[in-house]
């Protein structure tokens, strides 16, 4: 299969993005496929021609454009089919703001938050601290921390360029983060995350070798894991998301569980948190790819591959 591999982009995870796609260009050529890598620049133009008379493409960005949906968009137009979600999926699940709100729309349990638009006059004087603060459109837990008073939100506010930011205030809970991801309609195994280095999953913790432990499956109760493997296909149908995604939550000291967020482009290294899940299943990282492959084929329906 041809397949074109798209990574880079110009967001702060672009170094994620690229780290990731090495190893999934090594997989593809381990099980045959012809790859073509494409660093994402502005000029969607040179991704059009990059997909000339490609089969698939494989989408490995991280932060905006593609976990917002407009690369999707871009390669439904002209018909190469890719794996994981669609634009408005895609779009739903980036942005925090929305999506905790349609989880919530729908009785599912998720912390109370605020989205912060201005950081002049927006603050609400009744906000219960500690405080998430943490992107409303970001990954890979950049820009985030926790907040105890106002004298630290306002410190946060300004290291941020607040003109480009809208900011989400969650609720802190004090328990266990674990994550948990559907693969083509089916929840693996959940993953308990004990960060090393920093109080929550914050970006060292998920790329230093020693940032984090990352247990699979959970070491908590038969129930705990079984209601979180259905919240994360409820996540994933209610978002309209396809072949994969990985739901993060946190579980407090009663054991309450509260979803956090939907990632549709989770990260792909052998040792991120998906291909960990999938190992468990039984899936090593090149069938994982190749699973992915198949699927973003098998779901084209009467599209046409690009040729001109």
């Amino acid at each position: 299969m041809r397949v074109l591999l798209i990574a880079g982009g110009w967001s702060n995870e672009r170094e994620v993005s690229l780290s990731g796609a090495s190893q999934i260009e090594k997989a593809m050529i381990s099980l045959g496929h012809d790859v073509t890598f494409f660093d994402l620049d502005p000029d969607l133009n040179s991704l059009i021609k990059a997909a000339h008379n490609c089969d698939a493409a494989f989408i490995n960005l991280h932060g905006r454009p593609g976990e917002d949906g407009t690369i999707q968009a871009l390669l439904d137009d002209i018909g190469l089919p890719y794996q994981g979600a669609g634009p408005l999926g895609s779009f739903l699940a980036l942005n925090k703001h929305l999506s905790k709100q349609i989880l919530r729309n729908h009785g599912l349990p998720t912390p109370d938050w605020f989205l912060l638009t201005d950081m002049h006059n927006n603050i609400p004087k009744a906000l219960r601290f500690p405080l998430l603060a943490k992107p409303n459109t970001g990954g890979s837990s950049l820009d985030m921390a926790i907040l105890n008073n106002f004298h630290e939100l306002e410190i946060h506010i300004k290291q941020l360029n607040f003109k480009n930011n809208e900011i989400i205030l969650e609720e802190y809970i004090d328990g266990m983060e674990l994550t948990c991801a559907v693969l083509e309609d089916m929840a693996l195994p959940p993953i308990l995350i004990k960060p090393l280095k920093g109080s929550f999953f914050d970006y060292a913790s998920k790329y230093d070798p020693d940032g984090a432990s990352e247990l699979c499956p959970a070491p908590v109760s038969a129930e705990v894991n079984s209601k979180i493997m259905e919240l994360s296909l409820e996540v994933h149908k209610i978002l309209g998301l396809r072949h994969y995604s990985r739901t993060d939550f946190m579980l407090d000291k009663e054991d309450n569980i509260y979803i956090l967020e939907a990632n549709t482009l989770p990260g792909m290294t052998r040792t991120s948190l998906v291909p960990r899940a999938a190992r468990a299943a039984g899936l090593d990282f090149a069938a994982l790819i190749d699973k992915l492959l198949a699927m973003a084929i098998n779901s084209t329906g009467n599209k046409t591959k690009v040729t001109t």
